[in-house]
């Protein structure tokens, strides 16, 4: 399930208990409403919210640090392919063939993780499959130097090289991460039962329907926004391509 049917899913069972709360409240016999009863339910109540606002906290705060990685990685990536090509191009003119094959695997690389058509199939997948940067390493080693400055800028070149794959791998890794749905189930059975609460002892008016209906919404945006950021290169909230695309820029100056 995408991270927009799962929130939508999620909006709908929140606010599923809180509309069950309201009719229970008409069908429960008056003594399961008092005020005794009312103090057990607030207490019962307040441990959920408790529970609940930890998780979504601790959660919300682990994928913003996945996003976060992500993007650093991202941009540490786009400042080495920037470095390969000037040392490439301080090296001389038989680098020329390598820095052209350089900027086309960069190109294609954006094209597959930020494809202008938003339809279109997982980037990552094809990203994972494409092995540009290790044909561009082969190429390197295929390289002759003819002087000693020249053997240093290769050794360097290589080395810049096997960390750009090694990013690579990386990312993709960082991309199989998921929020196990067991736990997210039994977060989402904590909200509801909250919601369940709630409509127990609310009056029944169309204000406060909408009030419970906003907190659903609300609590379902959180895991929302938790399960898009934890996969940072699909969905709707991305990684930029800026630095990607700034370093496109410069290749081949």
């Amino acid at each position: 399930m995408t991270s927009t049917c799962i929130a939508l899913a999620s909006t709908a069972c929140i606010f599923g208990g809180a509309l069950l709360g309201l009719y229970l409240k008409s069908r429960l016999p008056g003594h399961h409403l008092n005020n005794d009863s009312k103090d057990t339910v607030k207490l019962g109540s307040g441990l959920l919210a408790t529970l609940s606002a930890l998780i979504l906290g601790l959660l919300v705060s682990s994928a913003k640090n996945s996003f976060d990685t992500m993007n650093a990685e991202i941009v540490q990536g786009a400042a080495k392919i920037v470095y390969l090509d000037r040392v490439l191009a301080d090296y001389g003119p038989e680098t020329t063939a390598i820095r052209a094959q350089l900027r086309r695997n960069i190109t294609l690389r954006i094209q597959m993780i930020w494809p202008e058509d938003l339809t279109s199939t997982n980037g990552v997948a094809a990203f994972e499959k494409g092995k540009g940067m290790e044909e561009l390493h082969l190429q390197l080693y295929q390289l002759t130097p003819r002087n000693e400055l020249q053997r240093a800028m290769l050794q360097q070149a290589e080395q810049i090289c096997s960390d750009l794959q090694l990013t690579r791998w990386v990312v993709i890794e960082q991309t199989q991460n998921a929020l196990p749905m067991t736990f997210l189930a039994v977060l989402l059975f904590w909200l509801t039962a909250l919601h369940l609460s709630f409509g127990l002892f609310a009056p029944r008016n169309w204000t406060v329907i909408l009030v419970l209906f906003i907190c659903a919404l609300s609590e379902a945006g959180a895991i929302f926004l938790i399960l898009e950021m934890s996969h940072p290169l699909t969905g709707l909230i991305k990684v930029s391509s800026a630095p990607m695309l700034k370093a496109l820029e410069h290749l081949g100056q």
